[in-house]
């Protein structure tokens, strides 16, 4: 793998234990804790990462580096969370899932030649995609997850140890 590559490896990996450590621990009724209609629980955020991590990224760069005549399969990463039942999983079983899954990326990503990555194809609505960005973007998805089961966890501990204030631990 190349640098910026190793890197991005290196950050799934890292993002892939942080998403772990950041649910292990949960009662699975705080893991099926929603802050209101229209926003995701913890455990429907795991299901969508580790549904993510087959049916879109890792699929996505396979067809990249070996089909790129071939249309991306669709995928409905928002409405499979009400279509699969994401929110009447349990978290270890869902937290099992997601590491197995991202372990069977990190395995194939390992073995990966970068010569093809800079191979690149259209997007429907993302332009021209390469091999060596869809691997950036996978990523960021993890960070931008990670940021969010992190809120949802202190919207947890907000209301944990309510009446009392966490101003003093600093702004969020």
């Amino acid at each position: 793998m190349q640098s910026a590559t190793a890197q991005t490896y290196a950050s799934l990996q890292s993002t892939g234990h942080a998403i772990g450590d950041l649910v292990t621990g949960l009662s699975d009724e705080s893991a099926h804790w929603s802050p209101g209609p229209g926003h995701w629980s913890i455990i429907e955020v795991l299901n969508h990462l580790a549904d993510e991590e087959v049916e879109d990224f890792r699929a996505r760069v396979k067809v990249l580096l070996n089909r790129p005549e071939e249309d991306f399969a669709p995928i409905d990463p928002v409405g499979w969370a009400t279509s699969r039942r994401y929110a009447e999983r349990r978290l270890g079983e869902s937290l099992e899932r997601f590491r197995m899954a991202r372990g069977e990326s990190l395995a194939w990503l390992e073995s990966l030649p970068a010569r093809d990555l800079d191979r690149s194809r259209d997007h429907p609505t993302a332009g021209p995609i390469s091999g060596r960005q869809m691997l950036a973007c996978w990523a960021a998805h993890d960070l931008l997850h990670v940021r969010q089961i992190t809120r949802l966890r202190y919207q947890l501990l907000t209301r944990t140890v309510a009446p009392l204030s966490l101003g003093y631990a600093g702004k969020w």
